[in-house]
């Protein structure tokens, strides 16, 4: 668990992780960049083993090696400061998908926290959308991944690392870094590619969501479509005219949304305006996340890698 001033938050989550009963951690351990909230002394009350760095050494992917470096099990789980298990059966259910010898990596559906804002939590909630048990993810005997459509691809290849499984062989095939974003899909897009297999456990969950502010979740998506693109040759808004289309109809969609929940007096005119900011956000940032994804050259190219170092500071 990678961890930086988590907060109260924390005692959730640890709380969460100790409550497992028919399956049991054999080690807790996590990596901290600089915290000086007490974090650390959290996770040692909790039995961690805490690995302290440098803000300027954590990077997404190269951080979690560490940590798993320092670890021995077969199974390694990937957890994030702020996903709490639900259940006391969440890790035992992680585990059942390992029963296939060539699945290698699991992830679970996350729910969203009461706090968070309805446009968010009815898009978390959805996603996947493959319900719950087990959807296994692979490619069939003699088809790669550029056989299929763009979004497909992704699906084939999903995957995210608040909370995840993975076994030691395929980590010490397939590190997650150095990896300064996306370290989670650009393991999966390994692992596919390579005609392992991963699988979605729809029967565990953990409580996941954040109370950003509609450019700090545009900030993220930039740098999520960017990767996408490098990655799969994803582009959900390719043109101006798509991305004013996408504004459009997303507000009216989103505020639609909003006004079917009657939501209090009080509270509906701010949800509806950041509700509305978002979808901007958003759009804008499928937009030019893509583009920057395309690694072009010239002038191009160095507005598009300033842009990406600009908007990739403080996302954590």
């Amino acid at each position: 668990m990678p961890t930086r001033n988590a907060g109260p938050l924390l005692d959730e989550v640890l709380a969460g992780i100790k409550a497992q009963q028919a399956v049991r951690f054999d080690e807790l351990h996590a990596v901290d960049t600089e915290s000086t909230d007490g974090t650390v002394e959290r996770l040692l009350r909790h039995g961690f083993t805490v690995d302290p760095i440098r803000r300027r050494e954590f990077d997404h992917g190269g951080t979690r090696d560490r940590g798993i470096a320092r670890t021995t099990g077969d199974i390694i789980v990937l957890m994030v400061q702020d996903a709490t298990p639900q259940g006391t059966d969440w890790l035992q259910q992680m585990l059942v998908p390992f029963e296939d010898p060539n699945v290698v990596g699991v992830w679970c559906k996350q729910i969203p926290r009461p706090e968070c804002q309805p446009v968010l939590a009815r898009r978390l909630a959805g996603w996947p959308g493959w319900g719950t048990g087990v959807t296994v993810q692979k490619l069939e005997p003699g088809q790669q991944l550029t056989d299929l459509p763009q979004f497909e691809r992704l699906m084939r290849c999903a995957f995210d690392n608040v909370a995840s499984a993975i076994r030691r062989t395929a980590w010490q095939r397939f590190p997650l870094g150095p990896r300064r974003f996306g370290e989670d899909v650009w393991f999966s897009q390994r692992v596919i590619t390579s005609g392992l297999s991963l699988a979605f456990q729809g029967s565990a969950v953990v409580m996941h969501s954040h109370d950003r502010t509609p450019w700090q979740e545009g900030k993220r998506t930039f740098c999520d479509h960017r990767n996408l693109r490098r990655t799969f040759g994803l582009e959900t808004i390719p043109n101006r005219q798509v991305l004013r289309d996408s504004i459009k109809n997303g507000i009216e969609e989103h505020l639609a949304y909003v006004r079917s929940l009657s939501l209090p007096k009080d509270k509906e005119p701010q949800v509806l305006r950041w509700s509305a900011d978002f979808v901007r956000w958003q759009c804008w940032a499928q937009y030019l996340g893509a583009k920057a994804g395309s690694d072009p050259k010239g002038l191009e190219g160095l507005f598009f890698r300033w842009l990406g170092r600009r908007l990739e500071r403080g996302i954590g």
